[in-house]
């Protein structure tokens, strides 16, 4: 039976397997798959032994990913072994980890091997590689996506539980969508990309594959934080996944928007999906794509293609025959912009930006076809360039918008294809959407990736390893999808829990000030009613910084819950309510607004 990665930690910390034995096991598994074109290289004896006895004497407690095996994209250095970037001509052997694998190993985790690619991660299908195209374990003749076509296969036939990839258009998006697995690709800057081989280097990203979400994010949650070696690292809140919010509003393409090249199956199942995020609780919002698919213009026909020319543009020069025709033919196009085409490029980005945020104000995510249809290996060979482009309709904008992704397994569909969908928010909201992907995952009840395994239906994020965070009740406009909770989340803010307060506490309507925002206040026993309310978490660095930026009368106190917890929360000025309105009979703030809607003849979206 293929182990989840947090069964193979407890096996280890409990003593029941050790990880000599759980490296023996990912070998063997590897191997009865029998499918050579997964891997470029594999680890060797004396690799993985010295990996094994690094972690002999150090306690399993401490090491949030110990003994856990992974994979690792063939375009992100591991120390000992080739970067081929699938083109053996330009291969060197790594003398140092790139920071993202360095920071899994310190955690504990083995690289097993190296996996296939489209050459140069210039593509979308896996089918652009001299070591082969990797079989889809889901549906053979269909291709498994691309680029991190290796890292999608191993993680979905139950090989490793997690692998990196790399995303720059949707290569950690569209394998896990074609695989039936969870490819969570960060905000850009959030995990360094020092030791990766560039394609576009202002916005690339090290992804990551699992079966799960909770799985992904373990991952992301050791490789995340700034690195001072990569200019483009930066400062991002993590936070911590919550359980899906009271509130939720998630976005979707309006219907003729959406497009699916002829597939017949695709809008029936994305709205099959949309369908159980209402279930779950969301409000759908339909949205113009308009802004949003003329970034993705942006990605191959304006003058982004220049940064893969100048990754790879000196090895094309000189080994031209050494290179996949047509990566070389995408990637030569980059000679043609000019400098004058870069800066338009970048002022007309900077306007689609402007309108894809106001697009998202108000919404928790917008949810869009993880790909718009699925092809088989013969309609690629027949049509490469053009399909592949049709694969990333709903991919290729998403980095240029400084957008952050998760791709989900939501069905797989009557001709045994599998469908995914992919929530989307802006940078720093990556806990936010692990949170959300990952209720509607478990909503799937679907296998886990092509293993005979279903994914849990209850949603278990593991502990922090630091519980360095304080919990906060709010009553008004920092509530889920009203106008406030922003500041929440851009914080690292996690929602954790709906509540109430006990019946002692009466809620005031305030004078206007930049929102219109409740004052709560604590009488005397059993003098008020209970009053709804949100608890959320925030890591205590920015615990002060969120507070600070709570204007008068309001003040943080300690609040009574029904449930016999106490939680800080604002409270405000008893002399400031005593001239205000009284709405504890609405039992809370979204009570009050809902009532007002329905008196001004107005109705939820």
């Amino acid at each position: 039976m293929t182990q989840t990665l947090a069964e193979i930690v407890a096996a280890h910390r409990e003593g029941a397997a050790s990880v000599a034995a759980t490296v023996a096991a990912c070998r063997a598994r590897i191997e009865a798959h029998g499918d050579p074109a997964v891997f470029t290289t594999l680890a060797d004896d004396a690799m993985l032994a010295a990996a094994i006895r690094a972690l002999d004497g150090i306690d399993p407690a401490r090491l949030p990913l110990y003994g856990v095996p992974f994979a690792v994209k063939d375009n992100i250095d591991v120390a000992g072994l080739p970067t081929t970037c699938a083109c053996p001509d330009f291969a060197y052997v790594a003398t140092r980890d790139a920071a993202s694998v360095a920071r899994l190993r310190r955690a504990g985790a083995i690289v097993i091997g190296k996996t296939n690619l489209d050459q140069f991660a210039t593509g979308l299908v896996g089918r652009r590689s001299p070591y082969g195209t990797p079989r889809n374990p889901i549906r053979a003749d269909l291709v498994p996506g691309g680029s991190s076509s290796g890292s999608g296969v191993a993680v979905s036939a139950g090989l490793v539980p997690f692998a990196l990839g790399t995303d720059t258009a949707g290569s950690g998006r569209i394998p896990a969508g074609l695989t039936n697995i969870v490819g969570l690709k960060p905000s850009v800057g959030l995990v360094s990309t020092r030791g990766v081989v560039p394609a576009c280097r202002s916005i690339d990203c090290v992804s990551v594959f699992a079966r799960t979400v909770a799985e992904a994010w373990s991952a992301l949650a050791v490789m995340a934080g700034p690195d001072a070696g990569d200019p483009f690292s930066r400062e991002l809140p993590l936070g911590r996944p919550g359980a899906w919010p009271p509130g939720v509003r998630i976005g979707i393409p309006r219907a003729v928007d959406r497009h699916s090249f002829g597939d017949l199956l695709t809008d029936p199942a994305f709205l099959r999906a949309v369908a159980r995020a209402r279930a779950l609780g969301a409000a759908i919002v339909e949205l113009d794509m308009e802004p949003f698919y003329e970034t993705a213009r942006l990605l191959y026909d304006g003058p982004w293609v220049a940064e893969r020319f100048a990754a790879v543009g000196g090895f094309l020069d000189a080994r031209p025959t050494s290179v996949h025709p047509v990566v070389r033919g995408i990637i030569e196009r980059g000679r043609e912009p000019s400098a004058v085409d870069a800066f338009r490029g970048q002022y007309r980005l900077a306007e689609l930006k402007m309108e894809a945020r106001a697009a998202l104000a108000g919404l928790d995510a917008l949810m869009v076809p993880t790909m718009p249809t699925v092809y088989t290996l013969a309609q690629i060979d027949a049509d490469p360039v053009r399909l592949n482009s049709q694969l990333g309709l709903y991919t290729n904008f998403v980095n240029l918008l400084d957008l952050c992704g998760l791709a989900v397994p939501a069905e797989i569909r009557p001709d045994a294809a599998p469908f995914g969908v992919t929530l989307l928010a802006p940078a720093g909201r990556d806990a936010h959407l692990a949170g959300l992907g990952a209720a509607l995952h478990a909503a799937s009840a679907l296998p886990m990736g092509a293993t005979a395994r279903q994914v849990p239906a209850e949603v278990d994020f593991a502990p922090e390893a630091a519980p360095n965070r304080m919990e906060i009740a709010v009553f008004g406009a920092h509530l889920s999808g009203l106008p406030l909770n922003g500041e929440l989340t851009d914080l690292g803010g996690s929602f954790v829990r709906a509540a109430r307060t006990t019946a002692d506490y009466r809620l005031y309507l305030l004078p206007d000030g930049r929102v219109r925002r409740p004052g709560l206040v604590r009488g005397r026993i059993g003098s008020g009613a209970p009053v709804a309310c949100e608890v959320w978490s925030l890591p205590l660095e920015s615990f002060g910084r969120f507070i600070a930026r709570i204007p008068a009368p309001l003040g943080v106190g300690t609040v009574a819950l029904e449930d016999g917890s106490q939680v800080k929360g604002f409270l405000a000025e008893a002399a400031a309510v005593t001239q205000a309105r009284d709405i504890t009979g609405y039992g809370g703030w979204r009570g009050f607004l809902t009532a007002e809607n329905e008196a001004a003849g107005l109705t939820a979206s």
